[in-house]
């Protein structure tokens, strides 16, 4: 394993981080708990979680990641050797009332999350998303429309969260803070605030990122790079459908758009015709080169310098295997040519 440090923290993390959000659902216990035996003996140290886990997000389901990983760190006392992140998920009802992204619902979210955990710190507590405005994550691009706000309010709210967040830091519940799902305009504000109030900077920002959604490449990069914040890309194998598994209209069974009637619904705007046509094209790359497509697609993610460590995740112990690996793969600059080929020729394929 290849290891970096967290933003402009202390913290050291793997480069590749282990993604949980199928545990509870696609993944039972047993399961998950076998996955981050076999993360941790691969040097795998930096893990990712949610309250609102596992996925897709339920009244039934959610907390239960958390509680699996907390039974896992109960079972083996092995907390310190993790660099473990979770979030705060907003407007999500069956979580709390009223619930946006403010002092009372952070406090309670912390404490929470730190019960179902069974530990008394997160090493990176997340906004999972926006709660006061609208965002375009979650494939909401193509009807984003922003809306005139009040700025002071909004600027009222980031400082709430901020004094929030700084005063968790400084009781030893939370060590570091990031966004998750955020705009340039947030996450810039966000690191001004900061800056003028002498509290924590975020340091990490966790968004979708992958060879099918690299919208980041502009702005977002810029925005990481110079203010040191680590970007951390989630679904790096676009929810799995970069592995060619899909292709031909395929329906594997148990894969992740395909596992049930929710899923299919929820993700199911994955699977255009253009997606199928750029996955034939880059798998076509990766098998030309001797690469697994997977491992391909993950590593691209890491040569690109404002990215530090992708989250991975996967519903097998092969596939675990298959994703870590990935911190091996080296991509030639021919197959990095191809691969700009074909993202000129589909730059947003859903």
């Amino acid at each position: 394993m290849k290891y970096t440090t967290l933003g402009t923290t202390d913290l050291k993390i793997s480069q590749i981080c282990l993604g949980t959000m199928t545990w509870g659902n696609h993944n039972n216990q047993e399961e998950g708990h076998a996955q981050m035996d076999y993360a941790l003996e691969q040097g795998v140290t930096f893990w990712d979680t949610s309250e609102m886990y596992a996925v897709p997000p339920t009244k039934e389901t959610y907390g239960t990641t958390e509680t699996i990983i907390g039974n896992w760190f109960e079972k083996n006392g092995r907390r310190d050797e993790v660099i473990l992140a979770s979030k705060i998920s907003p407007e999500l009802p069956y979580i709390r009332k009223n619930n946006l992204i403010d002092r009372p619902n952070i406090l309670k979210a912390v404490d929470d999350s730190l019960t179902r955990l069974k530990t008394d710190y997160i090493d990176l507590y997340q906004l999972h998303w926006p709660s006061n405005r609208p965002t375009y994550h979650f494939n909401r691009d193509w009807g984003y429309t922003p809306t005139k706000t009040d700025k002071t309010a909004l600027l009222a709210n980031q400082m709430e969260v901020l004094e929030t967040l700084d005063q968790l830091i400084k009781a030893g519940k939370i060590r570091h803070w990031g966004l998750s799902n955020e705009t340039a305009w947030g996450t810039v504000q966000y690191c001004e605030l900061a800056e003028k109030a002498n509290a924590p900077k975020p340091a990490s920002l966790q968004n979708e990122y992958s060879l099918m959604r690299r919208r980041d490449d502009l702005n977002i990069s810029e925005i990481c790079m110079i203010e040191g914040l680590s970007y951390l890309p989630w679904s790096p194998l676009a929810m799995g459908v970069l592995s060619g598994k899909y292709l031909g209209n395929a329906k594997p069974k148990g894969a992740r758009l395909t596992y049930d009637e929710l899923s299919q619904t929820r993700y199911g705007y994955r699977l255009t015709d253009n997606v199928e046509k750029a996955t034939k094209l880059y798998v076509e790359v990766a098998k030309a080169n001797d690469l697994d497509p997977n491992q391909m697609a993950i590593a691209f993610c890491l040569t690109r310098p404002f990215v530090t460590s992708p989250i991975i995740g996967a519903t097998s112990l092969e596939q675990l295997t298959t994703n870590i690996g990935a911190i091996n793969c080296e991509l030639s600059k021919d197959v990095l040519q191809e691969i700009e080929k074909i993202y000129q020729q589909y730059p947003v394929p859903f």
